[in-house]
This record gives C-alpha cells, structure tokens and sequence, in this order.
C-alpha cells in the first residue's frame, strides 16, 4: 500500500484541481448569458468572418497518416541509442519493421492519398 501512496497523492490532488476549477468557474463565471458575451474573441475586433464549417478529408487523413509513420521514431530511437548493446538479430528485426513501415509508405503513395487535388 505505500508503493501507491504517491500515485494515489498525485490522483487526488488532480482531481481536488479540476473540481477547483469547475467551482470558480461556477462562482464567478459569467451569470447571464447575451449575444455579446457568447461570440467568439478575436483579439477585441468583432470577427472577420464566420468559422469554417469542416476540413475536407484530406486534412484527416494526413493527420492519420503521419501519427502512423511519427509512431516509427518512438521504436527507432531506442533501438539506435542502445545499438552497440543489441544482439545481431535486433537489427535484422529492426531491419524487417523497417520493411513494413516503408510498404506501408508504398502502399499510401501508390493509392494517390497523398495527392491534393
């Protein structure tokens, strides 16, 4: 039990913060709702525009893909740090993950979901 004690501290001091926040919030946020306190702000200017309704898929799908191929560093930086240390079949493992993540980048190019059009 006092292995935990610090995670259980950290837990409950987080959430004694949000409940804080939504208390102040309640307290001394605004009472009355008008149309000028519920547009958006714009650096005091009224705004210029109105918002984008939505991206086209194109923007999501980029977005995707490169949370996709960013994750490969989170494998191949440890494995680069710690080389001189590995087995010679960490490279060939390294090796054949490298493989997947460039068919993958193929695959990606080759069907256009890279293209903008």
């Amino acid at each position: 039990m006092r292995q935990y004690l610090a995670v259980i501290f950290a837990a409950g001091l987080g959430l004694a913060v949000a409940a804080g926040m939504v208390l102040f919030s309640v307290l001394f946020g605004p009472k009355r709702r008008t149309p000028v306190k519920s547009e958006p702000f714009e650096c005091g200017m009224p705004p210029a525009s109105r918002p984008a309704q939505g991206l086209r898929v194109n923007f999501y799908l980029m977005a995707a893909l490169f949370v996709m191929f960013d994750a490969e560093i989170v494998f191949l930086y440890p494995w680069a740090a710690s080389f001189r240390q590995l087995p010679a079949g960490a490279f060939w493992a390294m090796l054949v993950f490298a493989a997947v993540l460039l068919a993958g980048l193929l695959y990606v190019v080759r069907r256009g979901a890279l293209e903008w059009d």
